[in-house]
């Protein structure tokens, strides 16, 4: 099925400070933490067949195998995907193998305050 979360994106990106510890929205079993094409990114497997990642990381804290609880750093954000114009932490959600809106797995929040508008075209 196709759906904003497929392919080419497969998530959402907040607008963060590069370094900005970044922490587990529930707890779990680290699957995978690593490079990938010598960017850093971290899955977690909540169970149920339900995974979050996160991509463009400045540095991995929890390792391959670690469980992880809700709340704990999992790793340090980096300054998004290449080309972005805005810092960001890349966060996908998985469930039942299919890519779903994240926003559907994270805390009731004031969404408007983590907007942050970009140009198209860096000047």
């Amino acid at each position: 099925a196709d759906t904003p979360f497929g392919s080419g994106h497969r998530g959402i990106d907040i607008a963060v400070a590069p370094g900005s510890p970044v922490r587990a929205p529930a707890a779990g079993i680290v699957t995978f933490a690593g490079p990938v094409g010598g960017r850093l990114f971290l899955t977690i497997d909540h169970g149920a067949s339900l995974e979050s990642t996160y991509s463009w990381l400045d540095a991995v804290i929890a390792r391959r195998g670690d469980t992880i609880e809700r709340g704990q750093v999992i790793g340090r954000s980096g300054t998004g995907h290449p080309g972005a114009v805005v810092t960001h932490l890349h966060f996908g959600v998985r469930l039942l193998d299919a890519y779903v809106d994240p926003l559907d797995y994270l805390a009731s929040i004031e969404v408007w305050r983590f907007i942050r508008l970009a140009p198209l075209h860096p000047s």
